[in-house]
């Protein structure tokens, strides 16, 4: 089992509060992803389920027992890091069956459990080597396999792919998914990376100063963002945010046309992400801009747009795009497609 809850948990170092009453219920198996912008706490809450971090108030627990007092050792958790923390002096087999050691478990169980996570991980070839005749991405599975053989309640990870370039971060990413599904634990994961968050979550918690900004599955969080904050934070390109007026049924932009509303209050900003506007003449659409920069991609080409009072704009396009810079440009946004949002950036 691995359900994990928090109840009102508070942290506070001194007078400054950084968690401010956050409750969550982790499903066993789940894997949930914390992610946010640096210094809104992720790391911190993170921390605090692991035992690393005193909890100020408020409860944690794990599979319905209360731990929020109890060590990091009797939680049933395993921690993987940023940085990997391996032993130089000791091959990958003992760096692995290190804590089993010290714990003393016998030695058969130890390479019993040890050639398991090493099969899981393909380290089998690796295991006589020492950390500095593998590559980042070799070191950090050795750190995953570590924590494999403790078999915990459940896993956390804390950045754990940031030093790595970014061909390894994609690498490592499938044999997290991976890892996932064939142990079937839970898994809590904290990334600044919208990207790794995406693909890796069943649900993703978005932070913001710690407090909980929206908690769903990436499909929701990019389809239907509860506030501006998420808005802006899911997704890449960011979505586009232009400053509206509503009345009568419409909205209406500061330098364009507009369209229909039907809002149950009025909107101050209408959203609409790159992928989602097309490029059609001047005054054909919403909004008539002038192209600025082209950042070429490959198979996508970005237009990074001049709008006026409406401010810069991207747009995603394809890689073969005719639109070059200086070239004046109609926006169409379907009105499906668009995000409306009140003056405190609720999501309307």
């Amino acid at each position: 089992m691995g359900e994990i809850k928090l109840q009102t948990v508070e942290k506070w170092f001194d007078d400054v509060q950084v968690i401010k009453g956050v409750d969550l219920d982790i499903q066993d198996g789940e894997f949930v992803v914390f992610v946010g912008p640096s210094g809104c706490g992720k790391s911190t809450l993170l921390r605090m389920i692991g035992g690393l971090e005193d909890i100020s108030r408020g409860s944690l627990l794990i599979d319905g027992v209360d731990k929020s007092s109890d060590p990091p050792s009797k939680r049933g958790l395993s921690m993987v890091f940023q940085s990997y923390a391996l032993y130089p002096h000791m091959s990958v087999r003992d760096n692995m069956g290190f804590s089993l050691k010290t714990a003393g478990a016998p030695k058969s169980e130890i390479d019993e459990k040890v050639g398991h996570a090493a099969d899981v991980l393909k380290l089998g070839d690796y295991l006589d080597r020492r950390p500095k005749a593998l590559s980042g991405g070799q070191r950090q599975r050795v750190a995953i396999g570590r924590s494999i053989v403790r078999d915990p309640t459940a896993f956390l990870f804390d950045e754990p792919l940031s030093n790595l370039d970014a061909a390894l971060r994609v690498e490592m990413r499938y044999e997290i998914a991976k890892l996932h599904k064939s142990l079937g634990r839970t898994m809590i994961y904290v990334t600044h990376d919208q990207v790794e968050a995406m693909t890796l979550a069943d649900r993703i918690v978005v932070l913001e100063f710690g407090t909980i900004a929206q908690v769903g599955s990436p499909r929701a969080l990019y389809e239907k963002p509860a506030n501006l904050f998420v808005a802006q934070f899911i997704g890449s390109p960011k979505m586009n945010v232009v400053d509206c007026s509503t009345a009568n049924g419409a909205f209406q932009l500061p330098e364009g046309r507009g369209g229909p509303f039907s809002g149950d209050r009025p909107a101050v900003n209408v959203g609409i992400r790159p992928e989602h506007i097309e490029v059609g003449a001047p005054g054909s659409g919403m909004l008539d801009v002038t192209v600025d920069v082209l950042e070429y991609l490959g198979a996508d080409t970005y237009l990074i747009v001049d709008g006026g009072a409406s401010g810069q704009m991207t747009v995603r396009v394809d890689g073969d795009t005719n639109v070059k810079e200086g070239d004046r440009i109609g926006l169409i946004a379907p009105t499906e497609r668009l995000h409306f949002f009140d003056a405190s950036g609720q999501a309307i």
